[in-house]
């Protein structure tokens, strides 16, 4: 954003703190102890500017709204003493990040491109057969309610709107495929199907999916999921911990994009990538 384009942000935010507590300029300036000619300068519409740090450290206070708001660097308008609790959250979730949080977000993310990082293989991809494997004596929620959940993260690809980048590292999908780990009793079937599955959802919603895969020996990334510039979610295990102050979810975005710039398999490649293992189980 450029400095008129800053101006003009801050011009029209500091106009709707003012209407929103029914106050004009000459109270503005005398609660901030500012000059009513500088208040004005400030709110002109023909030359909007910036104010010094001074001045905007003191309209900031007077109208118990954040600085960081006024300049359009975060979403939050509240005072800096509740910023910090309104933007980095708490939310209680099931054991497997498929629930009411995670679709609400991606819902409220419409349109925008939502940036993920799954725990292990991505749940929108997932069959039926996998969902029923890895919740099978499961005590937080039952296969049929993980299967649930996933159809309805599958149903947003269907929107015309959607796009959706995910990076998973290539030497899980590959442990996958031979069967490792909490895939070792895993019938060869299912994970066959799995691939086979993937390779063609993959190959029919691209290019608003679309699937990177990086080297694990090259990157390392936990698990989390940008919705838009809105909100950045980390998933911890029991909960998540969400971000929504701009610099926060920027760094998300932008850990996810070095990610992608050093993907071993390419999103174009994902597909055949995919069905390739499949031949080889």
């Amino acid at each position: 954003m450029d400095k008129r384009d800053r101006a003009e942000l801050f011009r029209e935010r500091l106009s709707a703190a003012l209407r929103e507590r029914e106050l004009n300029r000459s109270d503005l300036a005398r609660a901030a102890e500012l000059d009513r000619s500088t208040v004005s300068q400030l709110l002109s519409e023909e030359s909007p500017r910036l104010p010094n740090g001074q001045a905007l450290a003191a309209i900031a206070s007077a109208l118990g709204v954040s600085a960081d708001w006024l300049l359009g660097l975060s979403t939050h308008k509240g005072a800096a003493a509740d910023i910090l609790d309104q933007a980095v959250q708490m939310a209680e979730t099931e054991r497997h990040p498929v629930d009411v949080h995670l679709l609400a977000w991606y819902r409220d993310a419409v349109g925008a491109k939502i940036r993920h990082v799954p725990a292990n293989l991505p749940d929108v991809l997932k069959t039926e057969a996998v969902l029923a494997h890895e919740y099978a004596g499961e005590t937080f929620r039952t296969p049929g309610q993980a299967i649930t959940g996933t159809r309805d993260q599958q149903a947003l690809l269907n929107r015309a709107e959607s796009d959706m980048e995910i990076c998973v590292s290539k030497e899980a999908l590959e442990a996958f495929a031979r069967g490792e780990g909490m895939w070792s009793d895993l019938p060869d079937a299912a994970r066959q199907e799995q691939l086979m599955v993937m390779g063609e959802t993959l190959d029919r919603f691209y290019p608003s999916l679309r699937l990177h895969l990086f080297g694990a020996n090259d990157r390392f990334s936990a698990p989390f999921t940008v919705f838009g510039q809105k909100w950045a979610a980390l998933y911890l295990g029991q909960r998540y911990l969400t971000f929504s102050n701009t610099r926060h979810v920027q760094l998300f975005s932008r850990h996810f994009d070095d990610l992608v710039r050093h993907a071993l398999v390419r999103s174009h490649e994902a597909s055949d990538f995919a069905t390739k293992l499949s031949r080889g189980i």
